[in-house]
């Protein structure tokens, strides 16, 4: 299984470069040392030498996903060796890795769906709504400061700062707990988003930008990967990238591109329903949680040999069955000390699925919808490597 690398290539020690780089040293660390170490290629020099940084994020992009389908493009050209991104390999936790420096030890954003503790209920951290009902979570009595708690990584930055958001996005109380002193700059097409940043780095004083395209995981889920709609879509963010350079590369400007992560397609015999297996279902004391390539089972504490024994005897050749504290302490979820509440985040076990398996649960309260094709929150080279693609002018 190809783990997070925290010591030196995953997209947390990327950010920890961008914050050594172009603000002060973070005051989290261990014995004076920063707690994640700056990337090697991407260094706090090479980012302290150039008076523009652009971060450009495209959702969904995983390393093998780029070198097999457009070997020879504009971003094929810049690529490095791939980067990991974090466990679960999933946009909650990976784009809130971007936003804050911190890997999912710290943020404690782990995944897609999430028990919260603080009001009772499995909610969606990102749009902020509940799963049952979908509400919004401030009508629980949740602010958004108290989940997202974790300080933005535009405040731990020395420079004018800019979010380039889709205008779908950028007034979400997620977006709002991360933007912080950057500015943010709303966008509705591919072009306009690119125009932006052509825009931001014409500018005579030194900046960060982070700009983040989400439609190629959204075409992911619903065509798969493996489509001609997301191949498409790919060579139309490869022209986009390929003009956005003839335009900088005259300029002082360091452009880094990579991802959150990458995809696995299923299909119908990869996925397994919990509503077939009502035994396993019944040892259940709340919906699953995570992802659907990485599940948080919340079990119930007369059950759990019940619940281990199940998944051993019929799921075997489906998933690895893991303590969620054996996550913890194996170093899954990044380095250091936990946040307060990652433990009551991620269950009694986590259910990590093996080849192209997914696992899911439909609630009383929810409609049958479309299964998703394309999928991602594992442990495979597929999901966990991500590009870097590095560009200077």
């Amino acid at each position: 299984m190809p783990l997070p690398d925290y010591n030196g290539n995953s997209i947390v020690n990327l950010m920890a470069s961008v914050v050594a780089g172009l603000g002060p040293i973070p005051s989290e660390s261990r014995n004076g040392d920063p707690l994640y170490r700056p990337h090697s290629v991407v260094t706090p020099e090479l980012l302290d030498a150039s008076k523009h940084v652009v971060l450009l994020v495209f959702d969904g992009l995983g390393y093998d996903y780029l070198r097999r389908r457009i070997p020879h493009g504009a971003l094929s050209a810049g690529l490095n060796a791939p980067m990991t991104s974090v466990f679960p390999s999933t946009t909650t936790s990976a784009i809130s890795t971007f936003l804050t420096a911190e890997a999912p030890q710290q943020h404690a954003l782990t995944g897609w769906y999430m028990w919260l503790r603080e009001i009772g209920m499995v909610a969606a951290p990102l749009p902020f709504r509940s799963r049952p009902g979908s509400e919004l979570l401030g009508s629980f009595g949740l602010n958004p400061g108290a989940l997202f708690d974790r300080r933005p990584v535009f405040d731990q930055i020395e420079r004018d700062c800019f979010m380039v958001q889709p205008a779908t996005l950028w007034d979400s109380p997620y977006t709002r707990a991360h933007t912080g002193s950057a500015m943010v700059k709303p966008f509705r097409k591919l072009s306009q988003m690119f125009g932006r940043i052509r825009r931001i780095t014409s500018s005579r004083k030194a900046s960060f930008t982070y700009a983040y395209w989400p439609e190629l995981d959204t075409l992911g889920h619903r065509c798969g990967m493996e489509s001609e709609t997301a191949l498409i879509h790919l060579k139309e963010i490869d022209r986009g990238v390929a003009d956005l350079l003839d335009g900088i590369q005259r300029r002082d400007v360091c452009l880094i591109v990579t991802a959150d992560h990458g995809f696995v397609d299923t299909d119908n015999g990869s996925w397994v329903d919990l509503s077939d297996h009502p035994e396993l279902a019944e040892t259940l004391v709340a919906p699953l949680c995570g992802e659907p390539r990485a599940a948080y089972c919340y079990v119930d504490a007369h059950r759990q040999q019940d619940f281990e024994s199940y998944v051993r005897e019929r799921l075997s050749d489906k998933c690895e069955i893991y303590s969620s504290q054996d996550l913890i302490t194996r170093g899954f979820f990044g380095l250091g000390e936990p946040h307060p509440r990652l433990g009551e985040r991620i269950g009694h076990y986590c259910l990590i699925m093996k080849g192209n398996c997914a696992i899911r649960e439909r609630l009383a309260t929810e409609k049958q919808g479309k299964m998703m094709i394309g999928v991602h929150g594992g442990v495979s080279s597929a999901e966990m490597r991500v590009p870097l693609a590095l560009f200077q002018g």
